[in-house]
């Protein structure tokens, strides 16, 4: 919602204002808990944030004078109220009901809680209305990663985010960037190199990539009761491929309860899998912690785990196939898909106690909810993925004297599920043979779907391209999808995507040869690198944190390509190219 104001020239200087006051929060807050010791003595520091508050609750004030309608900016800022209506208690009461030793905590804490969310609804704005600036979309959409990616390198290398002596720059970017893109690879080791404090970073870098900054803050925006500008709605509109307006607040309200529902189910299946091997998390607190955080990192497909060897040491773990690979799945089918079957599943349901109630009536006042072809062609793609995948990690470790699966059927299949995109591993991947490899570097090319976390050229592109090879062989002018046309459009798009990311896997490839040229890394160890960063996988043959400076920032550059996808940025690159106004005749060519 966008109010108008009486006189810009005074919103104008609100804005810098408030800029400046969200940045000496966060560095306040900074060099109050980064470090062992403050940098500043705490009192500036406490100083600073009651400074900013103060500009906080003026900012209201002196708005609200300014708004034309007055409605209006209630409705923007009615979170407020019940904000201040804790703040102001614990001002002027705190003396009341706490002793002098806790009565300035109490007012720390209010503080710091009011500031915080001021400073979340504030970025959650900006990032909505950069992603509706309507200037370029795509470049907006890279320039906010960009910017978190930063912000996270920052706090990752803060002295009591990590327990290494020193966290080299490279390293800090890498494992921000890794987890923002949702990835997974690493140098360093996520449960013994970084603290909680790095380990929360770590999770809120994979909840924000996964789910989409933009995203999330049009999330957070609704949930403080913000209704969508028309611009922000389209801008949300074109990143969930949603069909209508309508559908957008109720769409980003079924992605933030379906992840919250999916992870917290998820944490609570997985809250006893921690004593099935002996390990550091033996308090009820720390095993909380490590399920939800394989929880967020499996949906999200990021492949991040606070263990050494991922969870090769759970590999007897029922859980492990019936719980974390069920998540990446989840995860991978994207939200569009999910809200199909969920639509399903309630129509279905309505449907029955509907009869149940009336006894031989046919309910006809609408038709009942069917699988989009979207839906169809995941699913069955996803499926055959993940069966074909399995059998051929069998067939060809079978052959093979000392084999890791040996007729381990559930072994291969969560390989063969988490190579799409999630990168956790129950079996040592450099250890696998060539031709499985291959199959994983395949899976990772493949991916996840459109609208998931997952990555890859995604499953519709892959069905789309072989539905062309199909329909060639079959002298069919239309592609054909369980007996759906496909639109030149989108048959042009499939085709882009694959020659783009072809095109990519081959640059970083060529990129990572030349850096590690003086390395022992076959070729086939530097494309698995490679393609598992663009495809936002995270499965690695054990040599990232032997790679060079270069290599790594290869790596950097082709994880943000992988997360935002090649189309995205060519896109970006080429937004105000106009399209050709004539044709040129056309000639007869041979191919093939």
């Amino acid at each position: 919602m966008n109010i108008r104001y009486k006189n810009m020239t005074v919103e104008r200087v609100l804005i810098a204002v408030n800029g400046l006051a969200v940045l000496a929060v966060a560095a306040s807050f900074v060099m109050l808990y980064g470090f062992e010791r403050p940098v500043l003595p705490a009192g500036v520091l406490y100083s600073i944030q009651f400074t900013a508050l103060l500009i906080f609750l003026g900012e209201k004030v002196v708005r609200y004078c300014n708004a034309e309608s007055k409605r209006e900016f209630f409705k923007l800022n009615w979170f407020e109220i019940p904000l201040l209506g804790v703040l102001v208690p614990f001002a002027v009461g705190s003396g009341r009901w706490f002793d002098a030793e806790n009565q300035r905590l109490a007012l720390l804490i209010a503080t710091d809680t009011y500031l915080v969310l001021q400073v979340i609804t504030k970025l959650c704005r900006s990032m909505v209305a950069a992603a509706a600036s309507g200037k370029n979309p795509p470049r907006a959409l890279a320039a906010l990663f960009v910017i978190l990616i930063a912000a996270g390198s920052g706090l990752l290398m803060l002295p009591r985010s990590h327990h290494l002596e020193h966290l080299a720059f490279t390293d800090a970017v890498f494992t921000a960037a890794s987890a923002t893109c949702v990835t997974g690879l690493s140098v360093h080791d996520t449960g013994t190199d970084f603290t909680t404090m790095g380990q929360v970073v770590i999770l809120a870098l994979i909840q924000l990539g996964g789910l989409g900054i933009v995203i999330f803050g049009a999330v957070m925006a609704l949930l403080l009761g913000q209704a969508l500008s028309v611009r922000e709605s389209a801008a949300m509109q074109d990143l969930l491929n949603a069909q209508t307006l309508s559908r957008i607040g109720r769409m980003i309200a079924f992605i933030f309860l379906t992840t919250l529902l999916i992870e917290s189910v998820g944490a609570v299946c997985l809250y006893p899998m921690w004593d099935d091997v002996p390990c550091r998390y033996t308090t009820a607190d720390g095993k909380w912690f490590c399920s939800f955080f394989h929880s967020v990192s499996a949906f999200c497909n990021a492949g991040f785990s606070l263990f050494s060897k991922s969870l090769m040491e759970y590999k007897s773990s029922a859980r492990v196939y019936a719980v974390i690979a069920p998540l990446i799945i989840l995860g991978g089918l994207g939200f569009s898909v999910l809200s199909n079957l969920a639509a399903i599943a309630e129509d279905r349901l309505i449907r029955f106690f509907h009869r149940r109630r009336q006894q031989g009536f046919v309910f006809t006042s609408r038709p009942p909810v069917r699988l989009h072809l979207q839906t169809k062609i995941v699913l069955t793609v996803t499926a055959l993925l993940i069966a074909v995948g399995t059998g051929a990690l069998l067939l060809f470790e079978s052959f093979l004297p000392g084999s890791l699966y040996k007729g381990d059927i559930g072994a291969a299949f969560f390989q063969a599920v988490s190579a799409r995109t999630a990168g956790f591993n129950t079996v040592e991947i450099g250890a696998l043979s060539e031709a499985c490899r291959a199959v994983l570097i395949l899976l990772m090319f493949i991916g996840g779907s459109p609208g998931s976390t997952a990555g890859g050229i995604k499953t519709v592109t892959f069905a789309v391209v072989v539905m062309i090879a199909w329909a060639s062989f079959r002298k069919r002018r239309d592609v054909e999808i369980f007996r759906r046309s496909i639109r030149l459009v989108v048959v042009g798009r499939a085709v882009t995507v694959v020659l783009l990311f072809s095109a990519m896997v081959l640059l970083s490839t060529f990129g990572l040869v030349l850096t590690e040229r003086h390395s022992h890394f076959s070729f086939l160890d530097l494309l698995f690198e490679a393609v598992s960063a663009l495809g936002t996988v995270g499965l690695s043959t054990g040599l990232t944190p032997a790679l060079t400076t270069a290599g790594k920032w290869i790596i950097i550059v082709t994880m943000l390509v992988g997360r935002l996808g090649p189309l995205t940025l060519l896109a970006g690159l080429t937004h105000e190219i106009k399209p050709a106004s004539f044709e040129y005749p056309s000639e007869p060519v041979i191919v093939g």
